[in-house]
């Protein structure tokens, strides 16, 4: 572990993480989340969304994880053995980061049509978002509801932060820094 960590931040040392990670311009935070994950101990292993493939590449992920990342439940030789279901087993924590509203609703609904929302659902271990969207995105009805819904499940929501967004407006829906996802997703693995 780094020596600037934290007491907090131990509780990651040798866990396995499996970050998630959705499409959303917040997704370029979550290479930096991954590092700061190492730091505190966590073997972390990455899945994406192809959305979250359009803004940063897997391989950005590889260079900080030192593992292959997953993309797809469509890999044949990771798929042989039911490689999804092997990665779901594999996971002390489950964090998706950044939590997009679709893959918010896909999680709240039971819906397993990518990689990503199939090991959400697969998995025994457990889930925390951390939600990143447009401010109007994060207060709609619709996603309250969902949000709720994941609570009511024991699902831990780290965020979102009040502040400037990507597209230049402000308010709820900023991905939390990745050190303070951290911390949090600390205090879910020593719960």
């Amino acid at each position: 572990m780094n020596a600037g960590g934290s007491t907090t931040e131990q509780g990651l040392a040798g866990r396995r993480v499996l970050l998630c990670v959705c499409g959303g311009i917040a997704a370029y935070k979550s290479v930096e989340l991954v590092r700061r994950l190492r730091d505190a101990g966590a073997d972390v292993q990455v899945a994406m969304t192809d959305a979250a493939q359009r803004f940063v590449t897997a391989q950005s992920f590889q260079a900080v994880s030192h593992r292959l990342v997953r993309t797809t439940l469509w890999d044949a030789a990771a798929e042989a053995a039911m490689g999804h279901l092997e990665l779901a087993r594999w996971a002390q924590l489950v964090l998706v980061a950044p939590a997009t509203a679709n893959t918010i609703a896909k999680l709240a609904h039971g819906l397993a049509d990518d990689l990503v929302s199939t090991l959400c659902l697969a998995t025994d271990a457990p889930l925390a978002i951390a939600p990143a969207m447009n401010h109007r995105m994060w207060r709609h009805p619709a996603t309250q509801a969902n949000v709720a819904a994941l609570v009511a499940r024991g699902v831990r929501v780290i965020g979102p932060d009040d502040g400037p967004l990507a597209e230049g407006e402000s308010g709820p829906g900023r991905l939390r820094e990745p050190l303070a996802i951290v911390r949090e997703l600390a205090t879910v693995a020593a719960q």
